[in-house]
């Protein structure tokens, strides 16, 4: 079937002040196929819910990555109950992105980041070309994601809240591969970091990209980490700056422009 569906720093210690992650939700209860994305409109897909020892290789092979960026969900989440949007033709979710290829914002800037929050994606823009995207895990109900227009002003690889722990563990809520891109009035800082990706948004604020890596570290799955979207994303802000362990300021970083919604259930 067819669904158509400017920030002052509140001192140095507040700037670090992580916003919560958000915890690790069970997915069954929640069918992807009712979280509508504009671009749903653009792809035939079927609702098929996840049966007891199937899981998106099995059912996908090679083209699994292509369905869980268009669900905006990881491996961890796809468990026996969840309701999936398979692709009536998967070839037609084969690099998927439902962001511009063009942004005329982005036109003069070597860099530049536009999330678009109804989508649920990121994307990278040189020069106004969309060079990559990728999909996100934004704030939930209550917990909004901010938008408008910021700028990356701090990165730092092995980021962890100093607020917030793995539910059920007494060790601090990793943000991997962390870019600080706002803080409000209150000292809350924003970031986009890697964590899960549920195929909702599940945040508490911040913007969140696939870390498989991290989720093997800390979740034991899956047990064969491929997707790194975190990573990528900071290595391409980075670039050369990287320093092992350290927070690193950037010195007039990439725009970021937030616009949309978080789409709710229907």
């Amino acid at each position: 079937m067819r669904r158509v569906p400017p920030v002052a720093i509140i001192g140095l210690l507040l700037l670090f002040v992580p916003c919560l992650t958000g915890s690790d939700r069970p997915t069954a209860r929640q069918s992807l196929c009712l979280i509508p994305y504009p671009s749903d409109a653009t792809i035939v897909w079927e609702c098929r819910r996840i049966k007891k020892g199937e899981s998106l290789e099995s059912l996908f092979g090679e083209r699994w990555i292509d369905v869980a960026r268009f669900n905006r969900i990881d491996r961890r989440h796809v468990r026996p109950g969840v309701a999936l949007k398979v692709p009536q033709h998967i070839e037609d979710v084969a690099y998927f992105t439902p962001l511009p290829r063009h942004y005329p914002p982005a036109e003069f800037e070597g860099r530049f980041l536009l999330i678009d929050l109804s989508e649920q994606f990121v994307g990278a823009y040189e020069l106004g070309a969309l060079r990559f995207s990728m999909p996100i895990a934004s704030g939930e109900p209550g917990n909004k994601t901010p938008t408008g227009e910021f700028r990356l002003t701090m990165a730092h690889r092995d980021h962890k809240s100093t607020l917030y722990t793995i539910e059920e563990r007494d060790l601090p809520y990793p943000m991997t591969y962390a870019l600080l891109f706002h803080v409000n009035k209150q000292g809350i800082a924003y970031w986009i970091h890697g964590r899960d990706l549920a195929g909702y948004p599940v945040s508490h604020g911040c913007i969140g990209l696939y870390d498989e890596v991290m989720q093997k570290q800390y979740y034991g799955r899956p047990n064969q980490p491929e997707l790194q979207d975190a990573k990528r994303l900071y290595e391409w802000v980075v670039g050369s700056q990287e320093v092992a362990g350290a927070r690193i300021p950037l010195k007039d970083g990439p725009p970021v422009h937030i616009i949309g919604a978080e789409p709710a259930p229907e």
